[in-house]
């Protein structure tokens, strides 16, 4: 009988620990939008630590944790508590011309454990981390390009050029220190 009891709370430690551990990365989610520079841009958002933190959840967790997590901050984010880019929050904030980085962000969260495989590879995982830069760079052009009424020269001057490069860089750091994060977590 005592076996059957150590058992029964062994298969229930193991959810409990992964739905810790997805709270935990909700809440570095929602931190991570406060680490930021401000841009030079009129009314552009701050560059901010949440492309680190979201391609680091989505090379890291399976879809569906990593879904569940871009989730709960989003939707945090929706009902007014400030977790958007610069303490932002609201469907205001998501409608205005730069709000589409933002919900950019949980598409990245699915498409990235989707594309990436089940076991590590350094250069997958770079490519994919890069892909999701794309992502969320082109899904903020185009949507700053449709609400600016820009022409597509003058989005991609001020809709992609400007964040690229340190998206780039967060992306491919991103990527080479997911082993060491799978240690941490497993």
């Amino acid at each position: 009988m005592d076996n059957t009891n150590i058992t029964t709370n062994t298969k229930q430690l193991l959810p409990t620990k992964r739905l810790v551990l997805c709270s935990l990365f909700a809440a570095i989610l929602c931190i991570s939008a406060y680490l930021s520079i401000p841009t030079p841009l009129p009314m552009a958002p701050k560059i901010t630590m949440m492309n680190f933190v979201v391609f680091l959840i989505a090379l890291l967790f399976p879809v569906t944790e990593s879904f569940l997590i871009g989730l709960v901050w989003f939707l945090l984010g929706v009902v007014g508590l400030p977790v958007f880019i610069g303490g932002g929050s609201g469907i205001g904030y998501l409608i205005a011309p730069y709000g589409a980085y933002t919900w950019a962000f949980p598409i990245v969260l699915v498409i990235l454990p989707l594309i990436r495989g089940k076991r590590y590879n350094r250069f997958w995982y770079t490519v994919c981390a890069i892909i999701g830069v794309l992502i969320i760079d082109f899904v903020g052009m185009f949507y700053l390009k449709a609400t600016m009424s820009y022409d597509l020269k003058t989005a991609f001057l001020t809709g992609f050029v400007p964040f690229i490069p340190l998206d780039l860089l967060k992306a491919v750091v991103v990527a080479q220190i997911i082993p060491a994060f799978k240690r941490i977590i497993e």
